[in-house]
């Protein structure tokens, strides 16, 4: 009997360490899926914004993902994108409102796009592919995983457009790395800097074999 529980729970942990492997870099929600991208693209003019909507789409991406997988067995089949949409919903106004009111600056900056987390293809993704059929605690490993890693992804292309774009990297009021006398690209500040910046990103680990290795495995 102990020998059956070990080897379930080595197994489960075994589970638990292929999840969160995928979801932070073989199968990155968004260098290797191409998810979420819309956000990635409009938030990332600067480091701490990039940062900030990671922490966000962390949160609702392991909160809805745990109350999704509670309540599968629960759940009517013909209900469960409604139920998962209004969960994932709770969750988003829950930070919505949290930068309101801690936070007005960046809730400004960051404008509709914590609503749009509602929306954002990584959440309802792993609600409806992944938790809605395994148990709560792999379920969260999953949603943390592919959250860091959508937020690996955010703050590389918000450290190279803000350090490109502007020469130099601004947290609050505070400045805490500038190059002096450069100067300011506006290319890399712009819409296209995001779609230049990531495509080289993208690029880069496909050359360091993050594709390759996606596709060997399937």
């Amino acid at each position: 009997m102990n020998g059956k529980r070990h080897g379930n729970t080595a197994a489960g942990e075994g589970r638990a360490i292929l999840a969160f492997r995928a979801g932070v870099w073989r199968d990155n929600p968004i260098a290797v899926q191409i998810l979420g991208i819309c956000s990635a693209l409009a938030v990332t003019t600067r480091l701490e914004n990039a940062l900030v909507m990671g922490a966000a789409v962390v949160f609702v991406v392991m909160m809805s993902s745990l109350l999704v997988s509670l309540l599968r067995r629960a759940t009517p089949r013909r209900l469960r994108l409604i139920g998962e949409v209004v969960i994932i919903a709770t969750f988003v106004i829950v930070v919505d409102q949290f930068l309101r009111a801690y936070y007005p600056d960046m809730s400004d900056r960051l404008g509709p796009y914590v609503g749009l987390i509602i929306t954002n293809c990584i959440i309802m993704g792993r609600a409806e592919a992944f938790a809605m059929h395994n148990p709560p605690g792999l379920s969260v490993v999953d949603a943390a995983a592919n959250g860091l890693g959508y937020t690996f992804i955010l703050a590389a292309v918000g450290l190279v457009r803000e350090i490109g774009g502007t020469g130099r990297i601004v947290f609050g009021e505070r400045v805490l790395a500038e190059i002096p006398g450069y100067p300011a690209n506006h290319v890399l500040m712009a819409a296209p800097g995001a779609f230049i910046a990531l495509g080289f990103l993208v690029a880069l680990l496909a050359a360091l074999g993050l594709r390759k290795e996606t596709e060997a495995k399937r």
